[in-house]
């Protein structure tokens, strides 16, 4: 034990030393002519912008955002001791750039594969390569069957009528404060556990605890997305390695969900679905024979996190910002009122132009994913002349991007859903028109753009519709602020409190 603990130190002194030189090179180097067009915090010698980053690591999107705005180019570089120099940029030709066009030469990479290995292995969301491309032809073929998008509506619908309004008029009749986001959270898990694994865990209901599972995969996510914010990737691996601290937390959370993931796989193996209408897609990927257990675990594990917290979190600032916009609130109403139907479905969601409009509005001030990050696998320039080096941990920010004035307009602080409208014929009909999706990359773009898009308008539209039509949702605390959150997916700190009040018929 004694050797392997010497054997460790020294190895980490190597990397620690070989990391100091690199460092006092780049900032050689940012010394010179060719790099003063170079925008980002100040860099020191030795610990580069590392003093500054770890200083606003609680609030990565703002402080990148910030940054993004004092550049010509919309486009930052920050270097940082033991950490690979990071390229931070919110210039759609960048964006299109590293996800279409140079799409190979951008991958997940390495370092987040590390990061995030543990909890999703080489599930879809961190493989690249023939695995990703594997996983990638598998799921996209799932996703597109007429049979399992009628699978999600069923279970949505269900999902709201039988557990979500019945706990909406409840609050309303017993005036409760409810936590909305967890609200939200707990209606995701149990949607996306019966869409992907065939079983409900019944987190909605407020009478029970949290699920061991539930716990769990929260602690895992958020000690998953701290280890991209530690000063040096040594710090996260030395206490895993010693099994210390947050990450024997993380271990031990990770146990209960993979344990979790496995048991489900068994018991689908023992009773499997015969019937395409009802079939979830753990039976459906099993039914292509695509992987072993370990390529199903991984794979759900990655749908569940992608199900999950991202349609909770875009719909939380929704329903905060509708809150605080009583014209929006009336236009939404008076759009759902004009669809005669008493359940919400895909073609009833069809024809919400402007809650659409409105769900997008929202994103884009608060997009469920702040930032994604990609991997230099080659030397390479960028559109806007940003030099990008072999092994650069390059970054675009859906967060800033959508808080650009020159993307957006004078007005882009305003949540005003008729950006996205546009007049149509002379009745005075507006329809919703998408965005370029490398201004607004939300859902990703290129090769990798979100297979579940459709899906979780599907959900949120649904979700928002009937809840708007029945209740006013009313912050519980006057003149709530929400306070950005950003783990993995952009949350609200504190949860977001609310009363539910039952509208007059």
């Amino acid at each position: 034990m004694e050797e392997a603990s010497v054997l460790f130190l020294l190895i980490a002194s190597i990397l620690l030393l070989v990391h100091i030189v690199r460092l006092l090179m780049n900032s050689f180097a940012a010394k010179t002519p060719s790099s003063s067009s170079i925008y980002g915090p100040k860099c020191h010698p030795i610990v580069g912008s590392g003093i500054s980053f770890l200083a606003n690591a609680h609030r990565l999107p703002q402080y990148f955002t910030d940054l993004i705005r004092e550049s010509p180019t919309h486009t930052i570089q920050i270097r940082r001791l033991f950490v690979p120099i990071s390229i931070v940029t919110a210039n759609p030709a960048n964006v299109e750039h590293m996800l279409k066009t140079k799409f190979h030469n951008y991958p997940k990479g390495p370092n987040s594969h590390s990061v995030l290995y543990d909890l999703l292995g080489n599930g879809i969301f961190n493989a690249d390569g023939e695995t990703w491309k594997v996983q990638r032809k598998v799921a996209s073929h799932e996703f597109n069957t007429r049979s399992l998008r009628k699978f999600v509506e069923t279970a949505v619908k269900s999902e709201i009528s039988g557990r979500l309004i019945p706990l909406f008029t409840s609050a309303a009749a017993g005036k409760t404060v409810l936590d909305l986001q967890d609200v939200l959270q707990r209606f995701a898990f149990d949607n996306i556990c019966k869409v992907a694994f065939g079983s409900d865990p019944s987190c909605l209901d407020l009478n029970l605890p949290p699920s061991e599972f539930t716990s769990a995969f929260n602690l895992a996510v958020r000690i998953s997305s701290e280890r991209f914010r530690v000063s040096s990737p040594l710090v996260w691996k030395i206490k895993a390695a010693l099994g210390v601290g947050t990450e024997r937390q993380l271990r031990d959370a990770i146990r209960v969900v993979d344990d979790y993931a496995r048991n489900l796989i068994c018991e689908r193996r023992q009773n499997p679905v015969t019937s395409p209408e009802d079939s979830d897609l753990l039976s459906r990927f099993m039914s292509s024979s695509a992987g072993d257990e370990e390529f199903l675990k991984d794979m759900i594990i990655s749908f569940l996190l992608a199900g999950m917290d991202t349609t909770s979190a875009a719909l939380t600032w929704f329903f905060w910002l509708v809150s605080n916009h009583k014209r929006v609130e009336e236009e939404v109403l008076k759009e759902i009122s004009s669809i005669k139907a008493e359940a919400f479905g895909f073609d009833e969601a069809k024809e919400m132009h402007y809650l659409h409009a409105a769900i997008c509005e929202s994103m884009r001030l608060y997009p469920p994913v702040p930032t994604d990050g990609k991997f230099a696998a080659e030397d390479d320039v960028l559109p806007d002349g940003t030099v990008v080096p072999k092994g650069a941990k390059v970054i675009y920010a859906p967060y800033a991007m959508g808080r650009l004035e020159l993307l957006w307009g004078k007005d882009w602080e305003e949540f005003r859903p008729e950006r996205w409208l546009q007049e149509e014929g002379e009745g005075g009909n507006r329809r919703f028109v998408n965005e370029d999706p490398y201004k607004y990359p939300v859902f990703q773009a290129g090769p990798r753009v979100c297979l579940g898009k459709e899906m979780a308008f599907i959900q949120m539209k649904c979700i928002a519709a009937t809840v708007l039509r029945d209740f006013r949702v009313v912050p519980a605390v006057p003149d709530f602020q929400p306070v950005f959150a950003s783990t993995l997916t952009s949350k609200m700190k504190g949860g977001f409190p609310v009363r539910i009040v039952q509208r007059k018929p």
